[in-house]
Parts: C-alpha cells; structure tokens; sequence
C-alpha cells in the first residue's frame, strides 16, 4: 500500500513538473506575443556552443540567456531522477527516450512558431538528464527515502558542477580569442623593395598631438604609393590602421585597403579633412594586404589582432 502511495506522489510529482517544463518551452519568455511576427521556421541542426555556459562572474549578475544557458542543463535533472523512480531501466534506454522526447519538443517548436529546433538544446537537455540518472544512482541505495532525496541531492549539485567545469574547459579549448596587438614594422612598395615606413614622430592632427606607438606611414614628396604585406593566409584578423591628413599638409589624398584584390576600406582627404581616425577591419582570411596612399595621406600605428586558440 505505502508502495503506491509512493508511486503516485511520484507520477504526480513528474506530471506536474513536466506541465512547469512544456510551459516554459512553450509559452514563457513573451512567445505567445511574437508567433504573430515570426515567419519561417528556425531549424539549427549543427550544435556549436553547447558547451559555453556562464561563468561564476556571469551568474552574479545574469543576462537572461545566462540564465536560459545553465538552466537548460539543471532544469532537466529532476527528469533523470523522476523517470527511473518510476520505471525500471537501463541509462542507454533511459537517455535513449529521453533525446527522442526532446527532439520531438524541438520540433514542434519550430513548426509552431513558438520556438526553434536547437541541437544546442537538446544536448545540454540531454546532459541534464543524464546527470539526474547519475544523481538517482548515486542516490538511492537505500531504505531511507530522506536519505535518498537527501544523496540524490547531493550527488546532483556535484555532478553539475563537474559538467559545468568540463564544459567551460571544452569551451575554452574550442573557442578563439582575440591574440595580442602585432605591429606591421615591414612593407613592400609597389616596386618590390623592402619599406619600414618613416621613423615616428609626433604629428599634429585637428589640434590635437598624437604620439604614434608603432609605426608611420606616409609618402613625403610623392603622388601615390602602395604597399603590401604578405599576412601568410591567416583567417580571422582584425587590421587596426590610424589615418589623417596632419594640420600643417593640404587636406589632399586617399586611403585604400585591399585584400587579395578586395577593396576593405576606401577614404578621401575631403571626408576626413584635418582629423585622425581608427578603422577596425575585419579579415575572414587573407594572403596578401596592400594598402595605397595618395598625396598627404599619413598612417600609424598599422598592425592586426588574430583569432586564435588558446595554445596557439
């Protein structure tokens, strides 16, 4: 008899649960107000930052998609806890089950509108999941339901924290970020020569005096110069130039930035006058950089961030 009892606390216990779940994928976070504004489905079948979760700093002060991102993991927990309590079975069948309920849920949200079908979502769902059957096994080894609840508890906060510290490691090892600040010091002009650009000096631009850290570049007492940089096809660099025309030069000459042939940047002394200006370009990959001077056009300060891992 208490055996039943049991068993219907707990069915009641993973209805409910399951109805605060499909609510929240269905029908919280205003999607009911958007489905109007929605009009083609959303499909994201390739995962690419299922590993990426907030970090202690981020939780202290959460965004709402920090919030969505860990929840993802720990609202599903109770799931592989819930279900074996009820039914008898193995974590493969179990998991198993538990992907294909997932991506059915997925879908009808993309077809509905009320969502999208994101396979970052199923597997950080899935991992929840998971770590809840391992809670349930860790957890219940004995008579004691206290005890158990108690364990099971336990052993979910532990697993979690452990997936979340896997998970910030992968992200890490997976994930570019921006490498130090490398100064272009050696060009090629248009001839074919090695050129280090002029010696750095103080210029005064808009009033203003600027102290260059790097490098100058001009073409003093010539109409037109271009100069290349061989960047050795390396994807995913930012190009940080400075530009102006300096006060005491008539306001006349051109930039242009091209890369592998692709004009990136064009700018005209009559755009700019006598101001200094930054430019932060974008390179998804390249082989070779020129970049042309006309008439009093001046530089500093040229050189670019590249994406990399970690270990490069």
């Amino acid at each position: 008899m208490q055996l039943k009892q049991h068993r219907k606390m707990i069915l009641g216990l993973t209805i409910g649960y399951t109805l605060l779940i499909l609510y929240f994928l269905f029908f919280a976070f205003g999607r009911l107000d958007t489905v109007d504004q929605i009009t083609e489905h959303t499909f994201m079948f390739l995962p690419d930052s299922f590993f990426r979760l907030p970090d202690i700093s981020e939780l202290l002060h959460p965004a709402l998609m920090d919030l969505v991102g860990f929840g993802n993991i720990a609202a599903f927990i109770p799931f592989g806890i819930l279900i074996p309590l009820l039914y008898q079975t193995s974590f493969i069948r179990f998991l198993t089950g538990f992907i294909l309920s997932i991506l059915i849920l997925e879908t009808i949200q993309a077809l509905t509108f009320l969502g999208s079908f994101d396979m970052n979502d199923v597997i950080q769902n899935a991992s929840g999941a998971a770590i809840g059957f391992g809670a349930y096994k860790l957890g219940f080894r004995t008579k004691n339901d206290w005890r158990n609840i108690a364990a099971a508890g336990i052993s979910s906060v532990v697993l979690l924290l452990g997936v979340w510290g896997v998970f910030g490691i992968v992200d890490q090892v997976f994930t570019k970020e921006m490498g130090p600040f490398v100064a272009i010091n050696e060009w090629k002009d248009s001839t074919g020569n090695p050129s280090r650009g002029t010696q750095r000096y103080s210029l005064s631009i808009g009033g203003q005096i600027v102290e260059p850290q790097y490098n100058v570049y001009s073409i003093e007492g010539k109409m037109k110069e271009a100069y290349t940089y061989t960047l050795g096809n390396k994807e995913e660099i930012y190009l940080y130039l400075n530009y102006g025309i300096p006060d005491q030069k008539e306001s006349h000459g051109s930039i242009r930035v091209a890369v592998d042939g692709h004009e990136m940047l064009s700018v005209y002394a009559e755009a700019q006058r006598h101001e200094a200006n930054m430019s932060e370009i974008l390179i998804p990959q390249a082989h070779e950089l020129t970049i042309t001077l006309e008439g009093n056009a001046t530089l500093w300060d040229v050189g670019f961030r590249e994406m990399v891992y970690f270990w490069n």
